[in-house]
C-alpha cells in the first residue's frame, strides 16, 4: 500500500475547484483528469472532461460525488482510475440507458456504486495504470499545491486502503 500514499491523500470534494480546492481537494472528475496524464483542469459539467472518459459514466460519478453529504466521497477513490473507458456511441448509450433504470433521487453511496459498477462493466475498460505512473501523475500534480494547502488533513486514509485492497 505504501506506493498508493498519494492516491490515498488525495481529497474528493464536492463541486469544481480551482485546483487543490479550498480545502486541498478536487472532484472526481478533476482527480481523474489528473490521473490519466492530462494537465489538471476545473471540471464544471462533463463537457469538460477530456473525450477518452465515458461522459454518462463520469457524469454519474459527478452526481455521487455532489449528492454526498455523508462525507462518503471517499468512497469513490477507487474509480478514479477507472473513469478513462469512452467507448461507441452504441456503449455509451447503453451505459446511459442502464444509469438512467437504476438511477433515483436521493441515492446512498453504497447503491451509487453499485450502479458505477454495473456501468464500467458495459465496453471499454480503462487502460490499466501502472502505479508507478499514477504515482508521478499525482505527485505532480501535488507539487502545485502551495505549502499552507498541503497541510490538510489526511481524510479516512485507513477506509480508502481497505476498499482499495478490495479492488
Amino acid at each position: 500500500m505504501e506506493g498508493f500514499d498519494h492516491i490515498l491523500n488525495w481529497r474528493l470534494l464536492r463541486g469544481s475547484h480551482e485546483f487543490p480546492g479550498k480545502d486541498g481537494g478536487t472532484c472526481i472528475n478533476e482527480a481523474a483528469v489528473v490521473a490519466a496524464g492530462f494537465e489538471y483542469r476545473r471540471v464544471c459539467t462533463v463537457r469538460d472532461m477530456p473525450s477518452c472518459f465515458s461522459r454518462p459514466i463520469c457524469e454519474f460519478a459527478m452526481f455521487l460525488n455532489d449528492q454526498d453529504n455523508t462525507g462518503g466521497h471517499q468512497r469513490l477513490m477507487p474509480f478514479v482510475m477507472r473513469l478513462a473507458c469512452a467507448d461507441s456511441e452504441e456503449v455509451e448509450q447503453q451505459r446511459q440507458t442502464y444509469i438512467s433504470s437504476k438511477m433515483i433521487r436521493f441515492m446512498s453511496m453504497s447503491k451509487g456504486i453499485e450502479v458505477l459498477e454495473g456501468a464500467l462493466a458495459i465496453g471499454r475498460q480503462a487502460d490499466p495504470i501502472a502505479l508507478p505512473v499514477l504515482e508521478e501523475r499525482m505527485s505532480a500534480a501535488r507539487e502545485k499545491v502551495s505549502s499552507a494547502t498541503s497541510k490538510a488533513k489526511k481524510p479516512l486514509l485507513d477506509s480508502v486502503k481497505k476498499l482499495l485492497t478490495a479492488l
